[in-house]
């Protein structure tokens, strides 16, 4: 037997607005606001415990050390931490704001994974992403190793590769621009993997085509997987140039059902004959295919339909959404899903959940989350303290109040006292996750 799991990254300390994001319109609209980083934490915690309370299996990925010194010291600034955060402060703010960002916590960003049934070892794949289109986020990889070292340790179950090349031919964002189809989840399955450029062509876009096809072939040998079950298509760019910066903004999919716009690949009827033909003998792929017309690809960004989680409910026979509060709000898509779930399709439920932390930095509820198939054996082999549990999730929402600030403005980045919070949370992390000796960078110096 095999589930999916969901391993959600915690929010960390340091979650601010800061509009880092070219492409990403939530996060360009809210620059500048103050931010709420316990109102985050807590609401990712609660996101994680609904789901393991309803049978589901939930683990976590912890945050990042921020602000990330490393970053600071090799472009330049020099002397004690705090003389280094007030010089950067004062002569490159912007830089400073980088080093901040919270960014980890949208842990579909985190890796591509292949479950064991399809990989010809017989083992569970992941390849960290190296995220190079922006700087904030090409930092994460080497820490995103660590992470899913901790949490997947048995290698003879698990493969954690390192990133691809840092270079731009292998842009790479992770499983934001994966999804996999399957009829059963221990069984063999159909991954699709979902490109907005070639490494040789030359963009002309709005916003940057952040993944490349090179970096899909790439993950795609390295985790073994057989080409005739394999499927690369190209992203619409019109999908891009409306502010879907990832696949997972205009998709989703689980077990036959792939969910997704109208507009969301470059050729469409293409793309829909290649899954079909990489899922023959295997299932029959289900489509639903959300018109411009009934929800304007517009209203699909900014209430961030599809960048919803699509999940198999325990004790229920149709898939459940679960989509962010914004879908609630938003006339179309609202419209659509009461439309959606009274049908006799494979959707038949959506549930609405308060993530507006993330929401207002252009993160959705599946963008928090990173899907990991898991045999029974392999769900044994899960570093336990990994897993949400009734025991764990107070210790957590405990720690959370505790060194998280309530407010956190766009001068307070400047603090040098940040710094100190944030290294205290982590240090407290490290006994509760029993992360071991060294996890993070500042306890290795």
């Amino acid at each position: 037997m095999a589930r999916e799991a969901n391993f959600d990254g915690l929010v960390g300390p340091t979650h601010n607005y800061g509009g880092l994001s070219d492409g990403n319109l939530a996060s360009a609209r809210n620059e500048g606001l103050v931010s709420s980083p316990r109102a985050g934490v807590l609401e990712g915690l609660a996101k994680m415990k609904r789901l393991a309370d309803s049978g589901l299996v939930q683990g976590l990925l912890p945050p990042h050390e921020r602000p990330y010194l490393p970053l600071l010291r090799r472009a330049g600034f020099s002397g004690s931490d705090s003389a280094v955060i007030e010089a950067a402060w004062r002569s490159a703010p912007g830089l400073l704001r980088k080093a901040c960002s919270a960014s980890p916590m949208w842990a579909a960003n985190a890796a591509t994974v292949s479950p064991s049934a399809d990989t010809k070892d017989g083992r569970l794949h992941f390849t960290p992403a190296n995220l190079l289109t922006t700087l904030h986020r090409s930092i994460e990889g080497e820490q995103t190793k660590r992470a899913l070292d901790w949490a997947f340790a048995d290698t003879g179950r698990f493969a954690v590769h390192d990133v691809l090349p840092m270079q731009p031919d292998f842009a790479d964002e992770g499983a934001a621009n994966h999804v996999r189809l399957c009829a059963e989840q221990g069984g063999e399955g159909v991954e699709i993997f979902v490109y907005g450029r070639t490494a040789d062509e030359a963009w002309s876009g709005k916003f940057p085509a952040r993944q490349t096809l090179e970096a899909c072939q790439a993950v795609a040998r390295s985790h073994r997987l057989d080409p005739k079950r394999t499927v690369f298509l190209r992203q619409s760019p019109e999908a891009i140039d409306a502010g879907a910066f990832h696949n997972d903004v205009v998709c989703v999919g689980t077990r036959t059902t792939l969910f997704f716009h109208e507009l969301a690949f470059a050729d469409r009827d293409s793309a829909l004959e290649a899954i079909r033909r990489a899922a023959d003998g295997l299932f029959e792929p289900d489509f639903v295919e959300v018109p411009q017309a009934e929800v304007p690809i517009s209203d699909a960004i900014t209430s961030y339909l599809f960048n919803s989680q699509l999940l198999e409910w325990p004790g229920e026979d149709r898939l459940v959404l679960i989509a962010p509060k914004e879908t609630e709000e938003t006339a179309s898509t609202q419209a659509y899903c009461s439309a959606m779930t009274v049908g006799n399709g494979p959707i038949g439920r959506v549930e609405f959940v308060e993530v507006r932390q993330s929401m207002r930095n252009g993160g959705g509820p599946a963008c928090l989350r990173l899907r990991v198939v898991l045999t029974d054996q392999e769900l044994a082999a899960v570093t336990p303290r990994a897993l949400m549990s009734d025991a764990l999730y107070p210790e957590l929402v405990a720690w959370a109040e505790r060194h998280y600030r309530e407010q956190l403005g766009p001068n307070d980045l400047a603090d040098p006292a940040l710094l100190v919070e944030s290294r205290e949370a982590l240090d407290a992390l490290t006994q509760i996750l029993e992360l071991g000796g060294g996890y993070y960078p500042f306890q290795r110096a």
